[in-house]
């Protein structure tokens, strides 16, 4: 009898999880071999179901990382751009028109003008304006870093924080829990008993948040007085000095920021240190236009707690925006179908896709799945470059001559819907030339890949390949 009972247990539980995968899996073939594998297999299937077919990403981000606080941009106008007034701004084309339209109702934040924006390439031009405004502030310092290492440029950092909040600036700095300990010992021993603010962003504890791989923060972001603000794909520490002969330095770029979008920066930190914290804040002041000021920009803070998968939504609007070139440089390349069939339409427009990519790649699983992925672009004439080491980090997607979009976000699963992370999109066309420039200069020093050098792979390569593409969701 205990056994009858036990089985029909086992048979609703099965059933009640094929009926969950039915009405809330959004992929229909994963929904069907979940309904299949439940029912065929009762109990084992609904358990399985549980601990890999149930998506606890968004469902635990959303209820603890809340969006906005009360900011006034939830009931405001978004962009105040009439035709009249903007017939000659590239967002006002017909094509990048659609693509306004899309960030204003998927962001949250509206397009601000006046800003100016500086590439900084490398740790060699970042670190020492970085530093050089952290010395220079007077009321606030916000850090936030994914990666603190507490080497010589990771203590130059500190000490320079420390310094700023002995004279009585606000500094706060908040590390990922996770990226902090990529360094031994941690930075954090260097604030004890300091006026700086040292919080950690979902450290791994035994609490009821437990240990979580994911829902990272990878943003990078620093802001000083609310005037000036650096973002970009750079961690804080001594790999980024691309100038040094160490093996393990990296190559990446970085941008100082000044205008009214330096107020989303700051917004985008603040809402983090609340959920750390649970501080609130005051209203902030958007910094005034700049006279000089020609950079169009919207801060776009990302993650598994938004309402929409705003950086996918965006870089495949911005894709089907494109209308002569799509250039993209980015350190981990794991496209989803939705972004492989945007970039391959956008090539059988007519558009010539650029996609350069690192020729050595520190983490091997990663370029391995990409490999797998390679020959479905250049079929559809992509074209795709190795970059010569030493690793290249940097971020770059860059449409047509007006539109960029930089920050902290990789093409992968993990920067697209499991990471909170920072971006921004930017019409400038000064800007583009400038970047648009070195991305041309790089595709010249890099070797191309072509799709007998895919087909021409040894079995065993494809194997492992493929084998890495089948974990893409999670790289």
């Amino acid at each position: 009898m205990l056994e009858l009972i036990l089985w029909w247990l086992l048979v609703i539980l099965s059933v009640l999880s094929a009926g969950h995968a039915l009405l809330f899996k959004r992929d229909p073939r994963s929904a069907l071999i979940w309904i299949v594998l439940c029912l065929a297999l009762p109990g084992i299937g609904a358990i399985l179901y549980g601990l890999l077919g149930v998506n606890r990403i968004h469902t635990r981000a959303k209820g603890w990382q809340t969006r906005g606080q009360g900011m006034y941009w939830l009931d405001a106008d978004l962009c105040p751009w009439s035709l009249e007034q903007g017939e000659t701004l590239p967002f006002r084309l017909e094509n990048f028109s659609a693509q306004l339209s899309l960030a204003d109702t998927v962001t949250r934040r509206p397009l601000v003008q006046g800003n100016r924006i500086m590439a900084l390439h490398n740790g060699e031009q970042a670190y020492p304006a970085m530093l050089e405004a952290i010395t220079s502030a007077r009321h606030s310092v916000f850090l936030s870093t994914y990666i603190f290492d507490s080497d010589q440029t990771g203590q130059r950092f500190a000490e320079a924080l420390k310094a700023a909040a002995a004279r009585g600036v606000d500094v706060r700095v908040l590390v990922d829990g996770l990226g902090e300990r990529y360094s031994s010992p941690p930075i954090r021993r260097m604030f004890k008993k300091t006026k700086v603010r040292y919080v950690r962003f979902l450290p791994p504890s035994l609490s009821e948040r437990g240990i979580h791989m994911n829902l990272r923060n990878h943003r990078k972001i620093l802001v000083v007085d609310g005037t000036v603000g650096f973002t970009g794909g750079m961690n804080i520490g001594d790999r980024h000095l691309a100038e040094r002969s160490d093996p393990s330095r990296v190559v990446d770029i970085h941008f100082r920021v000044e205008g009214p979008v330096v107020g989303q920066m700051q917004e985008a930190f603040l809402e983090d240190w609340y959920f750390c914290t649970k501080e609130t804040f005051e209203t902030i002041h958007y910094p005034s236009p700049l006279d000089q000021g020609h950079a169009f920009c919207r801060g776009i803070s990302a993650g598994p707690n938004e309402d929409f998968e705003q950086l996918v939504w965006l870089l495949i609007g911005a894709l089907n925006c494109a209308r002569k070139t799509v250039r993209i440089m980015t350190p981990y390349f794991v496209p989803d179908r939705a972004l492989v069939a945007a970039i391959n339409a956008a090539a059988l427009r007519g558009v010539e896709v650029d996609i350069i990519l690192p020729e050595k790649n520190n983490l091997p699983y990663v370029d391995w799945a990409t490999r797998a992925y390679l020959w479905e672009l250049l079929q559809y004439g992509i074209r795709i470059y190795y970059q010569p080491p030493p690793f290249v980090h940097s971020k770059l997607l860059l449409v047509d001559d007006h539109y960029a979009q930089i920050g902290s976000a990789n093409l992968d699963p993990r920067s697209l819907r499991l990471n909170f992370e920072f971006n921004l999109e930017i019409y400038d066309r000064h800007l583009m030339e400038e970047l648009v420039g070195h991305f041309d200069h790089m595709k010249e020093i890099s070797q191309a890949v072509t799709l007998d050098q895919m087909d021409d792979r040894h079995l065993l390569k494809k194997i492992r390949d493929s084998f890495a593409k089948l974990f893409s969701p999670y790289l």
